[in-house]
């Protein structure tokens, strides 16, 4: 399938506005809105796109959201890995800079939606990094979000901002720069995917209890030693003396390792810079577990955030769908 231009912009009618949809790799969940961009009912779903058969995605849809369409205008926006080649239809990447404008002018719109329904997916973007020192005149190295950037419109709408530093901790951390209303660039961090790799599946394994609760002076430590300059594969390594020398036990240890992987990431990105930046509205976007962590972080290096959850993401939705035209 590919893209195609709306049947018609978004209708209100004394109903819901939109039907907005979150569709992920291993999760899925959608919000009734009404024309404020205020929830009317969400839900939650056990079935990320690698759940779903190709050809089946109409129809999970239909379980999971027909019942609206009579409650809204039906018109729906969904952000997320649905936009991916194993997804619903293939949303190209819009290049950054980017908008609301640029976004909404390039949104992906189901050919054939469930009737009654015009559905369209969020694109992500892509941003290119300079080649290394060594190799000028090579071609950069691409970056990509998909999801993120809904979240981002999102926050700087519920935090009023058109400049500014939005982070997204998770599996692959985004860093990106916001500047006159535009997503210029963004970087992408293995972080949670590494500590998962380190804890579950490397020698830091027999010594870790990942499960363990949060420890708050063992993940500064962390943080504290992940500054010094050789670097996470070298400070790793702590994880496992550390518990050879009975320095720290199974628990906190758990703790200490998220320091030094979230710590390596703060590092890459100049926090101690940022931090002198008084004029660099820094923003946290995610679960409150992993946002507790990196307001932590940046606190202890002098940089101060303020965190937004969930509800970006609809507030993201609601603004490109407000952006529509005709």
């Amino acid at each position: 399938m590919s893209a195609a231009r709306p049947p018609e912009g978004p209708q209100v009618n004394g109903k819901a506005s939109l039907v907005a949809v979150d569709w992920g790799t291993s999760s899925l969940r959608g919000a009734l809105l009404d024309a404020q961009g205020q929830v009317i009912e969400e839900r939650p779903f056990p079935r990320g796109i690698m759940t779903v058969a190709p050809g089946e995605f109409p129809a999970v849809f239909e379980t999971c959201f027909g019942d609206w369409l009579a409650r809204s205008s039906g018109l729906c926006l969904v952000s997320g890995m649905a936009g991916s080649r194993q997804g619903w239809m293939e949303a190209p990447y819009c290049a950054c800079p980017a908008g609301f404008g640029e976004v909404a002018a390039q949104l992906a719109w189901i050919t054939a939606p469930p009737p009654g329904w015009r559905i369209a997916v969020v694109p992500g973007l892509s941003c290119e990094h300079a080649s290394a020192p060594g190799l000028q005149g090579m071609p950069g190295v691409p970056d990509v979000m998909r999801g993120e950037e809904v979240q981002i419109f999102g926050a700087m709408r519920l935090a009023n901002l058109n400049d500014g530093i939005f982070v997204l901790p998770g599996t692959h951390s985004k860093w990106a720069r916001v500047q006159g209303g535009r997503i210029t660039g963004f970087k992408t961090f293995m972080t949670g995917e590494v500590y998962a790799l380190l804890s579950q599946h490397s020698i830091l394994s027999k010594t870790i209890a990942a499960d363990a609760p949060f420890d708050e002076a063992a993940f500064a430590q962390g943080l504290d030693h992940a500054q010094g300059d050789a670097g996470l594969l070298h400070h790793a390594f702590s994880a496992r003396t550390l518990a050879l020398f009975g320095r720290m036990e199974a628990g906190p240890l758990a703790s200490y390792l998220s320091g030094l992987v979230i710590g390596e990431e703060l590092r890459a990105n100049a926090v101690s810079d940022l931090a002198a930046d008084t004029d660099a509205a820094l923003v946290l976007i995610g679960s409150a577990n992993l946002t507790r962590r990196y307001a932590q972080a940046l606190a202890q290096q002098g940089a101060q955030s303020r965190a937004l959850g969930s509800e970006a993401t609809w507030a993201g939705l609601m603004a490109l769908a407000q952006v529509i035209k005709d």
